[in-house]
Order: structure tokens, then C-alpha cells, then sequence
């Protein structure tokens, strides 16, 4: 079972190894302080202490969505800009730098995106931290050979019990909140949220972006366009009367 060091974990670990190792520190009950707030901040900071290696991870349908969704926005990774270096306008970009095949621990990549803040975090403000469930799935996908996998969604489309939260809303943070979230989100359409959401769905804008309508721009921008499951999922909860649900 490979664990997950987080960033702030190394950092706390080392500045109490130093202080200790070089006696900066003499009197036991300070460094019972210090080594008492080095835990908290683990506790408090790092992103999940481990991950099981059990299912295979797609890089189309769970890795992709997530990088360009929240790493090409302008001036970014994308294939213009190249931002660094880095490009994720594909896998044959992506693989090229900062992943390491069997080592996620050592790709650049998954360093930077575990920094729990500072000029060197990413994505940079005001864009909002991969959510623990995103690094695992990078985390496992560089584990497990950073395989250019695709066609690989489940067989059948279970829309009988569709909710915002279960449902519609896990859709919205693999494709959508990257570049729609935050303080200052893409065009001023938040879908981080359920107020946000409720919006572009009472307007149309939601189904029709992810439909690719005529009239709306197509979303993901620079994407694939989505699965027929989810877009029958986002559809079927707007028939229901898109509740909070």
C-alpha cells in the first residue's frame, strides 16, 4: 500500500530534525511545544496518509478531466501558453514532463499539486486546490505506470436515483470547476456551488454547453466532450427541477 507524503509533512518533519539535531532547541518543554504543533499542522494540513492500489485509474475519463479543467486556463498548461514548460493539452504532452511512470512520489507534477500553499502552489490563485479524491486519483494513475488508457467508462448508465450532491455535482468537479469556481470564476459562471449551478441550469446554459448546442460555447472548453451518462445525468436532474438535493 503506497503512502502519500504531503508537502507539509516533509517541511514540519525536517524543521523538527534540524532543530533537534543541532541542539537549537535545549530545554525539553519547548521542544514538547514545538514537536506538539509540528502534529497539528500534519493533522491539520496533509492531504490523506495513504492510498489503496486497487482499481485501475482511466487517463481519459478520471485523469484528463482533471487537468485540463484545472490546469490550461489562458496563460497556463495549455498547448499556447506552455506555462513552465508544461503542456496537459494531451497525454503525449503530459507524459513528457514532470511524470515519472511507477513513481508519483518524485513526478513534479504531483509535488506541486500537494503544496499546501505559496506562489509555488497549483493551481495559483484565486483557482481552487485539487480536493484530496483529484490527488489520489493522479497519485494512483502515476503509480500504476501513467498509462495512456482509454475507453475504459463502465458499462450502463444508472439514472434511476439522480441528486445534485451524488449525482450531478462529482460531474461538475472532475470537468467543470476548475475554471468555473473560486472568487473571479470563467465567465462569471460559478459551479462550485449549488447556487451557482442552479442558475446555468434554470437558464439553460448548462445543458447546452455540455450538449455542444448550437448557440452555447462548448464545454469542457478544449475537451472531450462529456459522456452521454453524464450529460443524461445533469439533464434528467434539471427535468426533475434541479433541487438541492
Amino acid at each position: 500500500m503506497p503512502f502519500l507524503i504531503t508537502g507539509v509533512y516533509l517541511r514540519a518533519y525536517f524543521t523538527l530534525y534540524n532543530l533537534l539535531s543541532m541542539n537549537r532547541i535545549k530545554s525539553f518543554n519547548l521542544t514538547l511545544i514545538v514537536a506538539v504543533t509540528v502534529i497539528v499542522t500534519i493533522l491539520n494540513n496533509c492531504t490523506s496518509e495513504y492510498i489503496e492500489n486497487i482499481n485501475g485509474v482511466c487517463f481519459e475519463s478520471e485523469v484528463m478531466p482533471i487537468l485540463q479543467s484545472n490546469c490550461t486556463q489562458s496563460g497556463c498548461h495549455n498547448s499556447i501558453d506552455r506555462e513552465s514548460g508544461y503542456d496537459f493539452s494531451g497525454y503525449e504532452n503530459i507524459i513528457k514532463k514532470g511524470v515519472i511512470p511507477g513513481d508519483y512520489r518524485n513526478s513534479e507534477i504531483y509535488r506541486v499539486l500537494i503544496k499546501p500553499g505559496g506562489e509555488e502552489a497549483m493551481p495559483p490563485l484565486p483557482y481552487k486546490r485539487l480536493t484530496d479524491d483529484q490527488l489520489q486519483t493522479i497519485a494512483l494513475w502515476i503509480e500504476q505506470g501513467a498509462q495512456h488508457t482509454t475507453d475504459c467508462a463502465t458499462a450502463g448508465c444508472d439514472t434511476s436515483n439522480i441528486t445534485f450532491s451524488g449525482s450531478v455535482k462529482p460531474v461538475l468537479t472532475t470537468y467543470c470547476t476548475g475554471c468555473h469556481s473560486g472568487s473571479a470564476p470563467s465567465g462569471s459562471i460559478g459551479l462550485d456551488t449549488y447556487e451557482g449551478t442552479k442558475i446555468s441550469a434554470t437558464n439553460g446554459s448548462l445543458l447546452g454547453s455540455v450538449q455542444h448546442a448550437q448557440g452555447y460555447s462548448p464545454m469542457p472548453q478544449g475537451s472531450n466532450k462529456l459522456s452521454d451518462c453524464s450529460i443524461s445525468t445533469i439533464k434528467k436532474w434539471i427535468d426533475l427541477g434541479a433541487k438541492n438535493d
